[in-house]
């Protein structure tokens, strides 16, 4: 299969890039702000959702790709309940959201497990999500308390 590649322009296409982004892992050293460039960059480790019931119904385990995420126009980020004194500190994303501002401008919300969130405030959306090689096999799929 193809690695995955997507752009997100608007708050649809971020939808659509979270539902893929849903419980990927990484790591704080991974998430990089470049203010002189207006970047933010992070890497994740990104269970392949695309696969999972085909796995399942195949017995076959299921797959993470190393996977890259970026935005751009970003002006300030911000985050709260992120050790980034820890590079080594676990991260598991659950959501990625847009808070429309004043048009085209809004807040791109990255809230991870433990309440974690990192907020960027940006000029406009424009994000890009790449898989950055290989696939690996893991036996785990994340699951959610129903509460």
């Amino acid at each position: 299969m193809e690695p995955l590649k997507l752009i997100a322009e608007d708050e649809e296409d971020l939808e659509v890039m979270a539902a893929y982004l849903q419980d990927a892992v990484g790591v704080v050293g991974d998430l990089s702000y470049l203010p002189g460039s207006r970047i933010f960059a992070a890497v994740f480790n990104r269970f392949r959702w695309e696969n999972a019931a085909d796995a399942k119904s195949r017995k076959k385990v299921f797959e993470r790709a190393r996977t890259g995420l970026h935005f751009e126009n970003v002006l300030s980020v911000k985050s709260r309940k992120i050790a980034q004194g820890k590079p080594d500190g676990v991260l598991n994303l659950l959501s990625v959201t847009f808070e429309e501002g004043e048009a085209p401008s809004g807040t791109v919300v990255l809230t991870f497990s433990g309440d974690g969130e990192i907020r960027l405030e940006v000029e406009a959306l424009e994000a890009r999500l790449r898989d950055l090689g290989e696939v690996w096999e893991t036996k785990n799929k994340p699951a959610h308390d129903a509460d």
